[in-house]
This record gives structure tokens, sequence and C-alpha cells, in this order.
């Protein structure tokens, strides 16, 4: 996510640092260097204008070119005007009395119709029963798209004939949704290649038929510029209420995510950081700024942590740990639960100072696949197996081997690493003082 940005807004600043106290002058070329970094990254050049005039503004006054940390306090000023170009969180905001109605607008291909699943399944764990309503008549494949994912998740949708039209079947949609006593009725709408008038009136239609108390455009953020663009079209026709920004795992720049609240006015409110349909989340600007400029995310990692590790099971595995007997079983399950969290890629950018460093580790560091090897390889294993390592012998490591579609070397090498990580652990639980824990890397 922004890696291209990331870097390049890292090298000013390290440059910046190594100079100590800054001039006039040095403030002025990193500047400079900041403003090519936005621009690179397709960030609207007005919103890079009026950025880079706000962080002068404040660096040049007597505090900071005083001050014995510079570099430290520039840093600080940035990360602050970013929060504030990304704007304000927003989070969505129910009707008085339920049903509340969602209405999702957008361009084909921006990812609306699994958006809409996504966002039912983030409401779901909140508590909140959803209603999806299939009103997508364009796209032929797009009823039987929102079925299918409403299916996989176990979440009612309302869907008609396609000889139907969309302002009906939204309208019918918000009645069901009053019958089955839901909180939230969210009803995709139809898509187009482009932005047309005909389009436009459809929409306008069904808002003014179900009334709804948040408009969410669904947006490429990948695309850039294009996606300003069509938020402040959608938002001058529909009156938008919202932001969903769509594939932002994917994009390195980040011109859209940093320019389209400055241009258009309208918050972003959820953000989508994968395919999984469990990768949405709500929208943090402090948290985005921060994963920005390096400084990671732990808030956002230790709430995705919570939501897949039962506390009991976590008491259950310490004992395992200080005992000794943390057995492959676990380590599978351990694997199991960061899968679910996202990609290793991704966790590890929410780790303070990894941006730094993650140009110096190896491929194979960050490979998605070397966690299904290892998958693969302990659920070859029988259950004793699992328990106790020490038991596999010659024959037991070639089956293993020929049923992970691994070799024995690589199943000798899990094993290995696996009974190092089970010492460390052991040593660890078993330190009482610094000294003792010190004492494990002499």
């Amino acid at each position: 996510m922004f890696e291209v940005l990331s870097e390049r807004l890292g090298e000013v600043f390290r440059r910046l640092a190594g100079k100590g106290r800054l001039s006039e002058k040095d403030i002025e070329e990193g500047l400079r260097q900041v403003r090519l970094a936005l621009l690179e990254a397709d960030v609207n050049l007005k919103v890079v204008k009026e950025f880079t005039a706000r962080v002068r503004e404040r660096c040049l006054k007597a505090e900071v070119l005083e001050h014995l940390s510079s570099a430290q306090q520039v840093v600080k000023i940035v990360y602050e005007e970013l929060v504030g170009l990304l704007g304000e969180r927003a989070p969505l905001t129910p009707a008085p009395h339920p049903p509340s109605v969602l209405m999702l607008v957008g361009l084909q291909g921006s990812g609306k119709t699994t958006t809409a699943a996504k966002l039912a399944l983030h409401l779901r764990r909140s508590g909140q029963r959803t209603l999806l309503v299939a009103a997508d008549l364009r796209r032929p494949a797009a009823v039987e798209q929102l079925a299918t994912l409403g299916g996989q998740l176990g979440l009612p949708v309302y869907r008609e004939e396609l000889t139907s039209n969309a302002v009906k079947v939204a309208r019918a949609g918000v009645q069901k949704g009053q019958e089955l006593g839901v909180n939230w009725v969210l009803v995709d709408t139809g898509g187009r290649l482009h932005i047309d008038d005909e389009m436009m009136h459809e929409l306008e239609d069904v808002k003014a038929a179900v009334a709804p108390h948040e408009t969410l455009l669904v947006v490429d953020s990948m695309t850039g510029q294009d996606a300003v663009r069509a938020a402040d079209d959608f938002n001058k026709r529909v009156k938008l209420t919202g932001l969903i920004l769509t594939k932002l795992d994917g994009d390195a720049r980040g011109g859209a995510a940093l320019s389209v609240t400055q241009v258009t006015g309208v918050p972003i409110k959820f953000i989508g950081v994968g395919e999984k349909l469990d990768a949405l989340e709500p929208f943090h600007p402090d948290r985005l700024a921060s994963r920005i400029l390096g400084m990671g995310d732990i808030v956002t990692l230790v709430e995705k942590a919570q939501e897949v590790v039962d506390t009991r099971k976590a008491k259950e595995l310490e004992r395992k740990m200080r005992k000794a007997t943390f057995g492959l079983d676990d380590f599978l399950e351990q694997i199991q639960n960061m899968k679910k969290m996202g990609s290793i890629t991704q966790m590890l950018e929410m780790v303070p100072g990894f941006s730094a460093i993650s140009k110096k580790l190896p491929a194979a560091a960050l490979d998605e696949r070397q966690v299904k090897r290892v998958e693969a390889i302990i659920q070859s294993m029988t259950p004793a197996e699992r328990q106790n390592p020490d038991i596999l012998n010659g024959s037991r490591r070639r089956r293993i081997a020929a049923g992970s579609g691994m070799t024995t070397e690589d199943v000798s090498r899990l094993v290995n690493q696996f009974r190092q990580a089970q010492k460390l652990m052991k040593q660890l639980s078993g330190a009482r003082n610094p000294a003792a824990i010190r004492s494990l890397f002499r």
C-alpha cells in the first residue's frame, strides 16, 4: 500500500535527518522533494500546492528552524498535514428508526457488488442485521453474483427477475427489510463503464424512491485522478455522503486517497484492502497517514488480532508455551489465525519501521506461498506426529513429503525450525528478569 510514495518520502526525511539542525534552504529543498513525490503519486496538483504551502508555513517558523531535532519536527508537521488532507473520520450514520437504507453507487469494475457483501459482513460483525438488495440490473451477472456472495456469508439477499426495473426492486427491497426487522438495507445499484445521463437519472430515481440515509460511492483507488473526477461527478448528481476506496492494497501511489476528499468535500468511510470478503476496514485518517510515513499501524493490527484470536485459547497457548507442550497443531492454528488477519505483507506494513527494512529482507521472507507449504506439510502429518515430532523417522518424513508435494529436506527443515522456536519460547517464558533474557542471545 502506497509503497512508492512511502519510499520517496522516507528518502526525503532520511536526508533531512542527516543534516542535524536545518536551515531554511534545507527545508525548501526537502519540500521540493515532497512535492515531487506527491505529484509522482498522482495527487491532484492543486491539492499538492496547498499541502506544501501549509507545511512550508509551519516549518519556517522559528521554533522549527531553531529546534535541535528539526527533521523530527518536519516529519511531525507532514504527518499532521497528511491527516488533515485525508479528512476526518466519518462513520456510518444510522436512521433514527431502523432500517437504515444505504445505497451503493459506482462505475462498473470498481468492485461495487463485492463491496456490498463486504460491508454487510462488516455490519454483521458489529452486531447489526442486514439485507442486501440486488438492484444492479444493468449487468446480468450482478444479481447472481450478489446472491452467491450472500449465500457464502449466510446473509439474506432480496432479488427479482431481470425484467423488473431498479426503482421497483429497490423500493420492494426496503419494504422487505422492514418486514424482516433488519438494521440496514444495502441497495446495490447499476454501474456503467462511463458516467452518462441515463445512468445518473436512474440513480436519482432510485434515491428518490428509497430516501437513503447513506449514499456511498465505490471507487477504484488504482485509477488515480480518474477516481477523483468520477467522485466529483457523482457527488454533483446524487449528493454522496461518503466514499469507499477499493483495491487500496494494490495502490502503490495513493493519488486518489490523498486527493478525493479535498477535491470533492466527501469523506472516505471505508477502504478495501484485499480480495477476501473480510478485507474491508473503517477509514482512519491518522492510521493511514502513519502507514504512508512508515510509522506502522499497531492499533489496526491489534484490532485484527482480537477479531481472530479466542481469549481462552490464547491463555491455553501461553500455558503450553511455558510447559514446552506447544505442538505443531498449535503452530498450524496460529498460522491459520494469521491468514485470517490478511497477507504477511499487509500485517508487517502495520509494524513501525518495517518499510525501512522491507527492501533488505529476502523475497522468501514475504512469500505467501511459504506459508502454504508449511500448512501442507503439517496437514500431511498424523495427529500423533503433530503432537510429537520426535517420532518422525526417515520413512515417516518421506510419506509426509509425498503427501504434501514437498521434499524430505523441506519436512526436516520445518521440524528443525519448529524445535528451535519451541526451545526459545520455553526459555523466554522461564526468564524472569532482563539479565536472563539477555543471556539467551549471547
